[in-house]
């Protein structure tokens, strides 16, 4: 039965943790010590790469760039959390909502475009390795991560737009712990359905092309180094890219899973859970993945941390 039109919605309340009132203060401590986590491991990546010379390359520039986007992207969403978790529920306005899922949708839009970008950096490097310097300019570079965040952007708006032209009536109460697409489809008291066409297909659209792009890099890359012919080269190569990859596979699985699934393949807590590993968790992954199984990130961490030590004894 459809929803009546009976007053419009101007605030939300999110619900996402009044069932565990009881993990209040242990739920808020992990959150907390998530967060800081974090920022500092993304701030600290992006630090490392600009004062550390030989880290001045395509593929670092574009981490630089991943590295922002996760710190902003958690920004967004953790220290609402952290807000809520006290009395299990938050009041926000509409305006407020609306903006948190513009913002929200605009950083994981851009890391989708972002790691497509790292995956055909990965096969330039790679297939065509004394070329590479002049296949990845600085201009290239540049153009290509503008690229990403105007697309971002671009797809951020129209979600946005489609999002919110819905019409809100009575029940405010969103039962999730920030303004994301399933539960503010679920509550809207308009018809969703066309809107859902176009909300669900560019999302599709986005999350298919850019796995695409980076499966077929990938696979470029994999005839690449099967090419190869000493085994040292090859292991080499993989350990670089394994980085990439665990990365892609954590970001596209779980938005796979929240975003493409059919809701009949859905519950609630599962929704609940996979949206804290790709909002809250694997931006706090990403910097240790690069930097424990990267050999140039370890060495410029020993070379900083080694600077800072002989002008704290001088």
């Amino acid at each position: 039965m459809a929803k009546k039109n009976l007053t419009t919605v101007t605030e939300f309340i999110l619900t996402g943790f009044t069932d565990h009132l009881q993990w209040e203060v242990p739920f808020f401590l992990v959150f907390l010590g998530f967060y800081l986590v974090t920022i500092l491991g993304n701030v600290g990546m992006i630090i490392l790469i600009q004062v550390d010379v030989q880290l001045h390359t395509p593929m670092y520039f574009f981490l630089s760039h991943l590295s922002a986007l996760d710190a902003c992207y958690t920004s967004v969403i953790t220290p609402q959390i952290l807000a809520t978790l006290p009395r299990g529920k938050m009041v926000i306005s509409y305006g407020h909502c609306a903006a948190q899922f513009f913002f929200f949708t605009v950083c994981a839009g851009t890391e989708c475009f972002l790691l497509a970008v790292m995956a055909y950096d990965r096969y330039i490097a790679i297939s065509n390795p004394l070329l590479y310097t002049v296949a990845m300019r600085p201009k290239k570079c540049w153009s290509l991560v503008v690229g990403a965040y105007v697309y971002g952007v671009s797809g951020a708006v129209l979600r946005t737009a489609c999002t919110f032209s819905l019409s809100f009536c009575e029940d405010d109460q969103i039962n999730f712990f920030f303004c994301d697409l399933p539960p503010l489809l679920k509550l809207a008291c308009s018809d969703t359905r066309n809107i859902e066409i176009i909300i669900v297909f560019f999302g599709n659209f986005v999350i298919l092309i850019n796995a695409l792009v980076i499966l077929i890099s990938y696979l470029l890359i994999i005839r690449a180094v099967w090419r190869m012919k000493a085994s040292s080269g090859r292991a080499k190569t993989f350990s670089t890219c394994a980085s990439h990859l665990t990365a892609v596979a954590f970001f596209f699985g779980t938005l796979t899973f929240m975003y493409i699934r059919s809701d009949s393949g859905k519950s609630l807590e599962e929704g609940k859970v996979v949206s804290v590993i790709y909002t809250v968790v694997i931006p706090m992954l990403n910097p240790l993945i690069y930097s424990l199984r990267n050999t140039d990130v370890k060495a410029a961490f020993r070379k900083v941390t080694g600077r800072l030590q002989v002008s704290q004894r001088m």
